[in-house]
This record gives C-alpha cells, sequence and structure tokens, in this order.
C-alpha cells in the first residue's frame, strides 16, 4: 500500500468504523440524531437555513446516486427533475388553489413522466454521448420554464402558500428544518432498500458490464430506465418542498450549476455509498459557510480543497467496498 493510501486510510478510517461495524453503528446513528434535533437551539437561525439547504442536497444527491451511483450513468441535467417537482407543486398550488399535500402524489407523477422521456430514448446511449444529452434536457426544462407564462417566466412564481400539518402550520426555518430532516432519513431508508433489492443488485451488474449482465437475462433498458424513474421521483419530492420553502421559484434556481453540485456532492462524497454521499453533500453547502471569513478568496480556497480531496481520494472521501479496491 503506497504512502498516499495509508495516510488518507488513517484520515478517515474512523468514519468506517463509526458506521460500519456493528459494535458502533447503532450509537453513532443515535448521536447523530440528537446532534441534528439540537442543531437548531444551539447554532441559531443562520446556521438552521444553512442545515436545512445542505438537508435539501441530501435528497438530491441520493437520488442522483440512484441514476449515477447504482447504475452508472452519467447525468448532467438532474436539476430538471428538480425543477419538474417544485413548479408542478408551484402551478398547482398558485392557478388551481390545490392543497400541497394533494399535489405532491402529481409531482410523483410528473416527475416519473419526466424519467420516461429523458430516460427511453437515451438508454442505449453510453459515456459523453448521454451526458449530452441529459445536459441538453436540463436546458430546455429551465429554458421552458423561463419563457412559459403558466410558470411565471422568467420572474418565476411567488407567494406559494406553505402548508399545514394537522394544525401546524410549516412556516418557520425551524419547521422546514425538521421536515426536511424527516426527508433526508426517508431518503435515506429508501436508498438502503434500493441497494439491497433484487432490483438494486441489477443496477449493480449493469454498472459493472452492461453486456455480461444482459446475457445473465437482465433488461438493461428496464433497469436503466427504473434508475431515471427514481431517481426522478426524488428530485421532484425534493423540490415540492424547496418551492414552498422558499414561497418562490424561479428558472435560475435549477440551472447547470445546480445540476454540477449535486453531482460533485455524489463523486466527492463516494458514487454509490450513502454515507459518503450525504457527507459530500454537507461538504458542498458548508464548505463555503464555514470559508466566509476568508472573503472573496473563499471559493478559490474551496476549489483547491476539493481538488486536494480529488487528488488524495479518487473514489471519494467515503467510496464503496469496490471503489476502495
Amino acid at each position: 500500500m503506497s504512502e498516499q493510501k495509508v495516510f488518507t486510510s488513517r484520515l478517515f478510517g474512523p468514519l468506517s468504523f463509526l458506521f460500519e461495524h456493528r459494535a458502533t453503528r447503532w450509537s453513532s446513528i443515535a448521536a447523530l440524531i440528537l446532534l441534528m434535533a439540537v442543531a437548531p437551539i444551539v447554532f441559531g437561525q443562520y446556521a438552521t437555513v444553512i442545515l436545512t439547504n445542505a438537508l435539501l442536497y441530501v435528497v438530491l444527491a441520493l437520488g442522483l446516486n440512484v441514476v449515477v451511483g447504482y447504475a452508472g450513468l452519467l447525468d448532467l441535467g438532474y436539476a430538471a427533475f428538480f425543477a419538474v417537482g417544485a413548479y408542478t407543486v408551484g402551478i398547482l398550488t398558485q392557478h388551481f388553489g390545490i392543497n400541497f399535500w394533494l399535489t405532491l402524489p402529481i409531482a410523483v407523477c410528473a416527475a416519473a413522466l419526466a424519467g420516461v422521456i429523458i430516460g427511453g430514448p437515451t438508454l442505449r446511449l453510453r459515456s459523453d454521448y448521454l451526458a449530452i444529452v441529459t445536459l441538453g434536457f436540463g436546458e430546455i426544462v429551465r429554458l421552458s420554464a423561463r419563457n412559459l407564462q403558466i410558470t411565471g417566466a422568467a420572474s418565476g412564481l411567488s407567494g406559494i402558500e406553505q402548508p399545514w400539518l394537522f394544525g401546524w402550520h410549516i412556516a418557520r426555518p425551524i419547521d422546514f428544518y425538521y421536515v426536511f430532516c424527516v426527508l433526508a432519513a426517508i431518503a435515506v431508508i429508501v436508498s438502503i432498500r434500493l441497494a439491497n433489492s433484487r432490483l438494486g443488485r441489477a443496477w449493480l451488474y449493469v454498472r459493472h458490464d452492461e453486456d455480461v449482465a444482459e446475457a445473465m437475462g437482465i433488461d438493461r433498458v428496464k433497469v436503466k430506465l427504473a434508475a431515471y424513474i427514481i431517481g426522478a421521483i426524488y428530485g421532484a419530492m425534493a423540490g415540492a418542498f424547496f418551492a414552498v420553502n422558499l414561497g418562490a421559484i424561479s428558472p435560475e434556481s435549477f440551472s447547470f450549476t445546480q445540476s454540477v453540485l449535486i453531482l460533485m456532492a455524489v463523486i466527492l462524497g463516494g458514487m454509490g455509498k450513502i454515507p459518503g454521499v450525504i457527507l459530500g453533500a454537507f461538504i458542498v453547502i458548508l464548505g463555503p459557510e464555514l470559508l466566509r471569513d476568508l472573503g472573496s478568496m473563499r471559493l478559490l480556497v474551496f476549489a483547491v480543497g476539493l481538488l486536494l480531496i480529488m487528488l488524495f481520494r479518487p473514489s471519494g472521501i467515503w467510496p464503496g467496498r469496490n471503489a476502495q479496491r
């Protein structure tokens, strides 16, 4: 083992020990839940808003991880699914007066349809061609939202009503923080179940060798399409709650930059590894905030830090076992 690998294993090894060994897993999870529960009280309102944004990216990154990490499909337009969920909720609540909770199933169906639209024609493409098509799809969705009257054109939608739940008006930053905590927890549980399912194993085989997987009887087109649809549903759910959290949405919230940041979280943390993806999402959002005292130099320092991480951990900070080998 090289000195570089020894250094990085010593640096990040404790992370794996805390969550991958049965003796420490549940105590570590309990400590993490307690920390997240008291974080708004300890750190204040500004930090609560930042942590809420980080949890939003956790959900988005876990959704993209299904597409990129599990199925091995490069997607550069994932913000499109994020936009579909947000605009579906915004349009239905603003223009048609439908209750927010009733719009969620419609947003899920719209996202699934979007997943079929992008997935169906492109699933026989690979590598660079697939990346270009998904990038184009993301831009088509953004530009459509920018030019259609029903989406508010360039100004977007504003005044989106924040929901009620059994007499609880979800309106304050701390309210949405806990909502996104629950949403992230559900996303983690679903991701774990998917990874351990028959479909998850099929994704793994397709990711490593499509031709061999097809020879084993796996329908790679259906398996890839399922990855796009499930990933789209994650994005739509995140977009739905994003819309009511801000109370307003605009096309620029779903730009190519957002897709890159979500993909960065997945790659930085470790593709296919759920704890790694979560860690990557927090780094992408919290990194620039923690460096705010550096002023105009913070993004440069953050970029250099990301570069060093990728040089020393090319498979991500917390990669899966297969990547570590």
